[in-house]
């Protein structure tokens, strides 16, 4: 048994009130049952098959309020795999759900049978004939992919709120549209063409000019019946008007029947089916889509009005005026996104009826955004605006960052309202769509509902497009709540189609929530023809049952998911997935939804089998393959820091000795500072190959018996030791240079010629005439991020007060700032440390001025440099502590003076390295890093640049290019 075991049951809940009626039954304990288990391992490979139950429970929720737990979980490669699922299910009448990112708000991405992930291995962009055409993999997220198109001066039409997390498989197959699109930039309009996988395995691809031809072949029944339906629909001139009408506001209720007037051919038909159709119809592996101009002049205003039928009212003269995007938001919204950082705190007191409208025009040039202007002063004209707290100006804006928070705000609607609701209870998100002519009439008569059955909702929406969301919180566990719910959904659906002949859902697709009501919006002549789609597309019923369509007029109210209350730092957690592509382990282990998702099923569980077998895996699933980075928390609207609550869970697994161990090591540093530098030099002396073979087995044999999570391992590219800091004066200094502890033991890149970075900063800020002086007595001092990282609370609190105490003499009370050469350090010493410092030293820290050195050279040494040589290009990976601090573009500041081509890789992203995680455990950095790695490998560039240097020696690993920091390259830039 290893010297330092964690404490066994120390993550086992502390309070369980008993089991959910929602729990995983005990019988699903053993995971995957036989022989699905097996037979699917024989067919893909063990790699590809997710079987036990902690694997089951967090593939079984999603943004949505609904939870079925799959029987297994298939990650999908290819069309191979993907084909051969399916040919699987077909013989064995088994089920099938495709999952992406599972942002779906209504249920889509979850299945009780075969689940197949079709995000892991499923994202790429390929840019076409200059940004006018994308071809796309459905794994993509919509911001990847308009990332890609931006260098072009293009964007997709498609633009969802959620599209930081959303891909593009998820958007096309729901139809989802977002603030601008409506009904002329959405998916089905914007598509040049589709791959995908019908249920019996055929491979379409809608660009092919054979493709009729081949389909002909292989499906002439699917063919025949198509052609049927399209011909019986164009004989019915009343069933072809209504079919036209439907689509003239936003709808996304049921399959797409203008795909048959559309579509001339069977291939074109069911390229217009396949949009919306959420999975029923087949699996799309490839998107093609026409682009559209990114127009970046803005000219954009946050109106405010008394009440939610007066802001409905104004819509109508802003898309006269010609607004691309007029979006509504209740006080109910405003009011909870006070939590979104950056939104002023003063809108928590905004009256219960304020109603604000994002209204905002584009253009290509100035020009055309001072004609937007002079339209929007036109339109502000004689409207009743209110401004109840200080921080409203009903004015039109172009400043970057006033826009952004508008939008930032407007974006969090379902995550900040989600986040402010009641704890434990379930969230619905509806969304519907009215002729924007009766918005102002659709919203009087919705709050009116609400009141009626008891709910004050949240609204928000695109209300140029007459399309509103409105989220209502209920406990899915109190069935006469869920019944509650139960009656306010008919009253609602009735109101919307019998009195304004709206769309049940606008954009959302129809889910689980709204199939029952389908052939109440469309009648049962339409219906009839959706239900043949499916029988003549899916005759076996293969690919997601009850997910589209389903006759239990009760199926809304089957699988909702309770929400037992968790820590508190997770419990406002809706399980949205913002969090997800910003997560390291996301293709490895864990992502931050999922490791709440699992802690949640842990409450529902009583003492069993089933939950041992979720703690078993969750210390090395969750808690241990966290990267600790918390870039959740900044992807996150409403700022749930996961890493923070794993950072918890590794303290509370420490035991009495661990605990003590560690402190002695912080009170001890420089001894221990010193022997790592002894080590690292010994090592050097040593031959490559001799090296790395007798170190590997040293600590293997070490981990081993101390604690695999404890002990890094020996890795190739560890550097070898410091160089000695350079002698520097006190008088006359400019700051005072604090050499981060990784760089007093890590020495630069093997191989490079040149200074260390302490003596290159050292080099620079003298040219530049802003000397630094580095204090005699630093050794033995550190930010405490070591003992932070790993949840070592009594090892943190002293190293904390030990460094602000010395940082507080060192800068004479704060008089000079304190350059720190490592991002992560920088960080722990301006932020991370404040928690368990002392009253005393707290006020001591609130004096200091911690400066990165990054941000030292940007600010306050180029302007007084002169470069001499530059290297014609230059790759970047900012760190995820840069992105806390916001420091990346000085970053790019310092490389784009060294460089004349600079890059930041567009899957950029937290190395995972995190100090030594990365030695603990190699597989997380190398997950963490494979798509970025893939970008920078793909061309050659003459320097790769960052700023601390483990997460260098992390990007070394991934790529086998060498990484420094961009100081030393703009030493090298400016000497003489």
């Amino acid at each position: 048994m290893p010297l330092l075991e964690p404490r066994p049951g120390a993550l086992r809940p502390r309070s369980v009130s008993g089991p959910s009626p929602d729990r995983v039954p005990p019988y699903r304990a053993a995971g995957t049952p036989e022989p699905l288990r097996t037979e699917l391992t024989e067919l893909l490979g063990a790699e590809k098959v997710l079987w036990k139950v902690s694997d089951l429970v967090r593939y079984a929720s999603d943004a949505s309020p609904y939870r079925f737990v799959p029987q297994v979980v298939v990650i999908a490669e290819d069309i191979d795999d993907v084909s051969a699922v399916l040919s699987y299910a077909h013989g064995r009448q088994r089920e099938v759900v495709f999952r992406a990112a599972g942002t779906s708000l209504n249920g889509q991405a979850q299945g009780e049978d075969i689940l197949v992930d079709v995000r892991r291995h499923w994202a790429g962009v390929e840019v076409l004939e200059e940004g006018r055409r994308a071809r796309v993999r459905p794994g993509t997220t919509v911001l990847r992919a308009n990332a890609a198109l931006a260098r072009h001066g293009r964007v997709l039409g498609p633009d969802p709120a959620s599209a930081i997390a959303c891909t593009v498989g998820g958007v096309v197959a729901n139809n989802a549209s977002g603030m601008t699109a409506g009904t002329t930039r959405n998916s089905y309009r914007t598509l040049s063409s589709l791959t995908f996988v019908l249920p019996g395995g055929t491979v379409v691809d809608t660009a092919d000019p054979l493709a009729d031809e081949e389909l002909a072949r292989a499906e002439p029944a699917l063919c025949r019946g198509l052609m049927e339906i399209k011909r019986e629909i164009e004989a019915d001139p009343a069933l072809t008007a209504r079919i036209r009408a439907k689509y003239e506001i936003k709808n996304t209720t049921g399959y797409r029947l203008d795909a048959y007037l559309d579509g001339n051919t069977p291939v074109e038909i069911l390229r217009g089916l396949m949009v919306g159709s959420e999975g029923t119809l087949g699996f799309i592996s490839e998107v093609v889509f026409d682009t559209l101009p990114l127009d970046r002049e803005v000219c954009t205003a946050l109106l405010f009005f008394p009440s939610l039928p007066a802001a409905a009212a104004a819509v109508p003269r802003f898309n006269e005026a010609g607004a691309l995007a007029v979006e509504l938001m209740d006080a109910n919204t405003l009011r909870a996104s006070v939590s979104v950082e950056g939104v002023p705190a003063d809108w928590a007191a905004l009256p219960g009826t304020t109603t604000a409208l994002l209204v905002e025009f584009r253009a290509p040039d100035a020009a055309g955004r001072e004609d937007c202007a002079r339209r929007a002063a036109a339109a502000l004209d004689g409207l009743d605006l209110v401004a109840p707290v200080p921080s409203i100006t009903n004015r039109f804006t172009s400043d970057p960052r006033t826009v952004s928070g508008y939008w930032k705000a407007r974006k969090a609607f379902v995550t900040a309202v989600g986040g402010a609701r009641a704890r434990g209870t379930t969230l619905i998100t509806e969304d519907f769509a009215v002729p924007p002519s009766r918005l102002a009439e659709a919203c009087a008569a919705l709050l009116a509902l609400q009141a009626e059955h008891g709910f004050d909702a949240a609204v928000a929406g695109h209300a140029a497009h007459g399309n509103l969301h409105f989220l209502l919180a209920f406990d899915a566990a109190d069935p006469a709540d869920v019944e509650r719910y139960g009656a306010f959904m008919e009253a609602f659906c009735r109101l919307t189609v019998e009195r304004f002949d709206g769309s049940l859902k606008a954009e959302h697709s129809t889910g689980r929530n709204m199939a029952p009501f389908l052939e109440l919006e469309w009648g049962p002549e339409a219906a009839a023809l959706m239900w043949r789609t499916k029988r003549l597309v899916d005759p076996a019923g293969v690919l997601a049952p009850r997910v589209l369509l389903d006759r239990d007029p009760r199926a809304h109210l089957r699988g909702l998911k309770t929400i037992p209350r968790v820590e508190a730092e997770a419990d406002p957690c809706i399980e949205c997935g913002f969090c997800e592509p910003t997560c390291p382990s996301g293709d490895l282990t864990t992502t931050p939804r999922q490791r709440i998702v699992l802690r949640r099923e842990m409450i529902r569980q009583p003492s069993s089998p089933l939950l041992d077998g979720l703690l078993g895996a969750y210390g090395h699933d969750a808690v241990d393959t966290c990267a600790g980075d918390s870039t959740c928390r900044l992807a996150c609207p409403v700022g749930i820091d996961t890493g923070a609550l794993m950072r918890d869970f590794r303290h509370r697994r420490h035991g009495p000795r661990e605990e003590a161990a560690a402190a002695l090591a912080a009170r001890h540093f420089r001894t221990v500072e010193a022997a790592a530098r002894t080590a690292l030099a010994t090592a050097g002396r040593i031959p490559d190959r001799v090296r790395d073979r007798l170190l590997g087995g040293v600590t293997g044999a070490a981990r081993r018996a101390v604690r695999p999570d404890l002990v890094p391992r020996w890795l190739p590219q560890i550097p070898g030791a410091a160089a000695k800091l350079p002698t520097t004066a006190r008088s006359g200094a400019a700051a005072v240079y604090y050499p981060a502890c990784v760089n007093r033991i890590f020495g630069g890149p093997d191989g490079r010629p040149g200074p260390s970075l302490p003596q290159a900063l050292v080099a620079v800020s003298e040219r530049a005439g802003k000397p630094v002086w580095i204090p005699g007595d630093v050794t033995g001092t550190c930010c405490a991020v070591i003992w932070h990282s790993k949840g070592y609370e009594e090892g943190n609190r002293l190293m904390a007060n030990r460094i602000v105490e010395a940082a507080w003499g060192w800068t004479a009370g704060g008089r000079l700032p304190l350059v720190v050469d490592a991002s992560s350090c920088t960080l722990g010493i301006a932020r991370e440390v404040v928690p368990y410092l002392t009253p005393d030293n707290r006020a001591l820290h609130e004096e200091l001025r911690i400066v990165d050195s990054v941000v030292w050279a940007a600010q306050e040494l180029l302007a007084h440099l002169e470069v001499r040589r530059t290297v014609g290009s230059a790759v970047l990976h900012p760190t995820c502590s840069m992105r806390h601090l916001g420091d990346e573009p000085q970053l790019r500041a310092v490389a784009e003076a060294c460089a004349d081509e600079v890059v930041v890789p567009d899957d950029a992203g937290c190395c995972a390295f995190a100090g030594d995680r990365g030695m603990l455990h190699p597989e997380l950095t190398a997950a963490a890093t494979a798509r970025e790695a893939a970008e920078v490998t793909a061309r050659p560039f003459d320097a790769h640049l960052s700023a601390n240097r483990m997460c260098e020696v992390g990007m070394d690993r991934a790529t086998g290019r060498r990484y420094y920091s961009a100081l030393l390259e703009l030493e090298h830039a400016t000497r003489p």
